[in-house]
This record gives structure tokens, sequence and C-alpha cells, in this order.
């Protein structure tokens, strides 16, 4: 091959190869374009985890963990509980709560005609159970217990650090038995320890009567709580007392915690005309829902609204819409302040979680929780209504001297007997009162206060609170019509 060929031959050959290399990098970098498009349309249908996906994640790993590899045999379904449990503790909302199942179905009767028990509405306040209010004439009641009261154990049982359903769980029980409730009140430096034997608690909770005064027909109406009849049994009550004429009346919800949200707007409703709302509903958004009276215009006769430190939720929406809808007063003490409201949500296992979904506002928009509402007129009871209940583990007597004998004196000093002391130390005077108090009760008259003497004393003291001549806040209320 002559010497012009052969290189005529490398020029061909290297054309060929850098066409070769030219389309195979076109090729190439199509096939690359092609991956990245097949990439990008991938990336449409299967995205990155979400911040939120990647915490899912995260649970579902530690439950895989601990159910694989904990060193004890864990319940899986102990595990998912534990997990709800903890979303719900880290609101750190007392009323939202989360029941299982056996929890649910034991409270499932709580706004029923009945259920055993003391008779006490509870909550959560800054990680303590507390006593909101007795019910009327429950055992709760006649023990002594009173709003606000702290409780720390249960028939000797430490319970701080319980949630409120595990507390009430304890606390509840078959009719005729005892617990005994370790208490700590203010005001008194030792823990009291009161014993509550359990009852059939009906669910009765609208009572009224007629007050004659100054030459006036004055109706009252108490509403101890908000239950599934409750505006049925008012509205009945209401058209007995109207149909006697009554001047003014008095609606009384003191010691009431409240209860269902519909029943308090069909009372509401009665008095309330639709010129204002009834209260505001706000959501996590601050959209507000107005709920309105369907009534347009407002009773003829005055009305008045007698409130304490146990008046709490639907309770205090129905004094707020009186109070500030159509001016009517409110008579007694600062409310208890929970402006929060509750739906109950069944799961599918039948466990339940109580979520705090709403705000409830007044007429005028105001939020009144951990507030509470100020009385128009204010009136604190009598020193009567505040006494502590005995506790006799052992005949009380001269010369001793603890808190026992100091509650021993006020009930004297306040059934007229003078003790000559309240300090709490059991002198001659003391013993003469005791003894007096003795022989006009028809008791073996030793001066010594033993478990019959001081249930005696105890028992006087309740004939004198249920004495509404004694009532400050009623009177005040009683007063009031007077000039209107």
């Amino acid at each position: 091959m002559r010497k012009s060929q052969v290189v005529i031959l490398l020029i061909c050959t290297m054309l060929i190869t850098s066409f070769g290399t030219y389309f195979g990098i076109q090729l190439t970098a199509n096939d690359d374009k092609k991956q990245e498009q097949r990439n990008r349309e991938g990336a449409i249908f299967h995205p990155s985890p979400t911040a939120e996906e990647l915490d899912l994640a995260k649970i579902q790993k530690a439950y895989e963990l601990i159910k694989e590899s904990y060193v004890e045999d864990v319940e899986p379904k102990k595990l998912i509980e534990g997990a709800v449990e903890g979303m719900l503790a880290s609101l750190e909302d007392p009323y939202s709560v989360y029941m299982n199942q056996e929890k649910a179905e034991q409270f499932k009767n709580t706004l029923d005609s009945s259920f055993e028990g003391i008779g006490a509405e509870v909550t959560e306040m800054d990680g303590k159970i507390i006593i909101v209010a007795p019910f009327k004439n429950s055992p709760a009641e006649k023990s002594g217990l009173k709003p606000y009261d702290e409780i720390v154990s249960v028939d000797g049982e430490d319970v701080t650090g319980l949630d409120v359903y595990e507390v009430t769980l304890k606390i509840r029980g078959e009719k005729g038995t005892k617990v005994q409730l370790g208490i700590v009140r203010e005001g008194v430096k030792e823990p009291l320890t009161i014993e509550v034997v359990r009852d059939t608690i009906p669910i009765e909770t609208v009572f009224s009567k007629v007050f004659e005064n100054d030459n006036k027909k004055i109706g009252y109406i108490e509403i101890t709580s908000f239950s599934r009849d409750t505006s049925k049994d008012f509205k009945e009550q209401l058209a007995e007392l109207e149909k006697q004429e009554i001047d003014g009346l008095i609606i009384d919800v003191r010691g009431n915690p409240g209860g269902l949200l519909t029943s308090v707007e069909e009372i509401a409703s009665e008095f309330v005309s639709d010129e204002k709302p009834i209260l505001q509903i706000e959501n996590r958004d601050k959209g507000r829902e107005k709920i309105f009276s369907k009534s347009k215009e407002k009773k003829s006769y005055p009305v008045a609204v007698l409130t304490d430190r146990g008046s709490a939720s639907a309770s205090e929406i129905l004094a707020a819409a009186l109070k500030e809808a159509e001016g009517y007063p409110i008579i007694g003490e600062r409310t208890f302040g929970k402006g929060t409201v509750q739906q109950q949500i069944e799961l599918e296992d039948k466990s339940n979680i109580k979520l705090t979904m709403y705000k409830w506002l007044t007429p005028d928009g105001n939020w009144i929780h951990q507030k509470g509402i100020e009385p128009d007129v204010p009136v604190e009871q009598a020193d009567l209504y505040e006494l502590h209940p005995l506790q006799v583990d052992e005949p009380l007597h001269v010369d001793m001297n603890n808190e026992q004998v100091k509650y021993a004196q006020l009930i004297l000093k306040n059934l007229g007997l003078e003790p000559g002391r309240v300090d709490g130390y059991f002198n001659e005077t003391t013993e003469a009162a005791v003894r007096l108090f003795q022989e006009e009760n028809d008791l073996p008259v030793t001066g010594r206060i033993d478990e019959k003497t001081a249930n005696a004393m105890e028992e006087k003291i309740r004939e004198k609170q249920e004495n509404v001549k004694n009532d400050r806040q009623l009177q005040m209320a009683l007063k009031y019509f007077e000039y209107n």
C-alpha cells in the first residue's frame, strides 16, 4: 500500500472514530436527559418524606424497637395507648384526656339518671386533682367536701401524678362502701382525712320554690348540673312558677360544675332575646360562631343569678349570657373560670378521646378561662359555710391541742356556744361548752367530744346551713327584688 493511501485511510479512521464518539456522547447525553426526566417525573409520584412523615416513622420505629427488643414482653396495645396518652399529656390541657375501653365504659353513665359514688365533680388544675363542687345532697356534700379541695390520697394511696379519670375511678364504688380521701384545703395546715360512704347519686338537677318577700312572690330555681334532662325539667318547673305569677326569679348555679352545652343553650334561650348571642364559639383558626336565642324578647319580670367558686363551665355560660346580653345581675362570688369546650370522640375499639376543640366566649366576646366572672354584687358567705369536718380518732378532751380541737371550737361558736378560744387548745371553757351542747341534745354529759358528740355537732351545723336565713347570698338576692 502506498504511503498516500495509508494517510487517507488513517484520516478516514479518525473521522469515523470522531463521529462515533460525537454521536456516542449525544446518545449518552440524551439518555442522561431522559433519565433525569424520568427521575423528575418519578419525583412527582414518590416525593421525599416530609418532616411529619419522618416523625411518624420515628414513632413506628420506637414501637417496633420496644416490641421486638425490650428486655420484657410488652403488649402492643399497651404501647399504643401509652403513645396516645403521651400525645394528649403533651398538650398540658387537663380537659383533654384519653380513656381506654374500660374507663370509657365506666364513665358512660355520668350523664345518665344515676350512678354510684360520692357525688362530686373533679378536675385537674396545675397538676392537682381538685374538687370543682360536690353535688347537692350528695355524700360528698354531707361529709364536708368543698370546692377547691385537693385530693392527694384515696384509701391511703397517694394519687399525685395520676390523671383525673384514674383518681375518679378509685373514688367510685358500690353503694354502702366507704372511701377515705386525703384532702389538702386552703387555710388548713395539715391534710384532712374525710371518710365518705358511697351511695347512689341521682342526677336530679333542678329544684324550685317560691319565696314570699316584701309582698312579692320571688321564684327560685337551683340548677346543680346540666345533664340530659336538665333543660326539660327547668322549663317545666319555670312554667309552674310562672303560673303562680312570680314577680321575679333567682337562678342559683352555686356549686354547679357544668355539663352539656346544649342543655345550657336551651335554658339561656328562655331569658335572652335574639339581639345578642348567648355565647360565641371560637375554633383554632380564630373563626367564631355566634349562637343566638330564638326568643324575640326577654321575660317580663326581673332575674338575678347566684354564683360562687364552684360555678364552672356551663354555669358560667348561663351567668355570662344573662349578665352581658340582658343586664341581669350576678350576686355572690367570682366563678371558677373554665372557658373551653370539649368533645368526646369514640375510637374503633370503644376507647375515647375527650379533646378540647373550642373556646367559648361571652356575648361580648370575653374569654373567662382561668379568670372567672366577677359578680355585680359581691357577697361572701358566712363562716358557717366554711367549717371543716371533725375527724375524731380518739375523744377530744381538756389539755389537748390540735387542729381537730380548733374545728370543734369553731363549730361550737357557730352553734352559739362560747368555747372560750378557737386556737385548738381544749381548755375548761371549751369543756363547759361541750357539756352544755351534750345536755341540750340528750347526749351523755362528759365534756369530751367522742364520735357520737362530733356527729351530733355536725348535724346541727348542717341544719343551720340549710336555713335560708343564714344564706347571705340568697338573702341579698331577695333584697335586690325589693327595689326591682
